[in-house]
């Protein structure tokens, strides 16, 4: 698995441009359709811990190759990498997921909550804030730190509004973003055993995730 995807994903960074793309369409149909069995098998083993994620399809998941170039500089109609969020409610789900991001020299599974609406990431804050000890027991665990090394995100430079300056974990609360990355090689999803070796960084990823939810659930 992943080999047409890198193929073509390396190419197509040599080629960014709507005419080779055409001309090469087959590629990204065939390196699609593998990304896809790679997320359904995936989706089907974490719906074993998550029976959220249960009825749940690739499909559901991908995102699209095609740039927004309305509001950018670059003018790259694709990009270069190809990327699922695993989530209830799919990709544009506001629960923190799962996200397998395919890309030549950075190929990685994330999870977390990434650019929450406000009112949710309010509420994360506030989850965090009564429950600190929960959170960096959940973040400062031996096995998490070994995958993960930290949480990663924007920060705020000052204290969110609403919050007690006197908070001795205050710069827990400063993130715009609450997401974890583990990166794996560009040849991990070729290995036989794929599945067993996401699930062990998915599984690690839940009680960070789980926590991340209750503020919606």
């Amino acid at each position: 698995m992943s080999v047409k995807i890198i193929a073509f994903l390396k190419q197509l960074n040599e080629n960014n441009n709507r005419e080779w793309f055409q001309n090469n369409k087959s590629k990204y149909i065939d390196a699609k359709e593998e990304f896809a069995e790679i997320i359904n098998k995936v989706i089907q083993s974490l719906a074993l811990y998550d029976i959220k994620l249960s009825r749940l399809q690739a499909k559901d998941s991908i995102f699209r190759i095609y740039r927004d170039i309305r509001f950018s500089k670059d003018k790259s109609p694709y990009k270069t990498h190809m990327g699922a969020y695993i989530a209830p409610g799919g990709r544009k789900s506001n629960y923190a997921g799962y996200y397998i991001h395919i890309e030549p020299n950075n190929t990685i599974l994330a999870g977390g909550s990434y650019r929450p609406p406000a009112n949710i990431l309010k509420d994360i804050r506030s989850e965090i804030y009564y429950n600190a000890n929960e959170y960096k027991a959940i973040i400062n665990d031996k096995d998490f730190l070994k995958l993960f090394e930290e949480v990663r995100g924007n920060k705020l430079i000052r204290p969110p509004v609403g919050f007690s300056k006197d908070f001795k974990d205050l710069d827990l609360l400063k993130f715009k973003d609450y997401n974890i990355v583990h990166k794996v090689s560009d040849d991990f999803f070729e290995d036989d055993d794929y599945i067993n070796n996401s699930m062990v960084v998915f599984s690690k990823m839940k009680p960070f995730n789980d926590f991340l939810n209750r503020t919606i659930d």
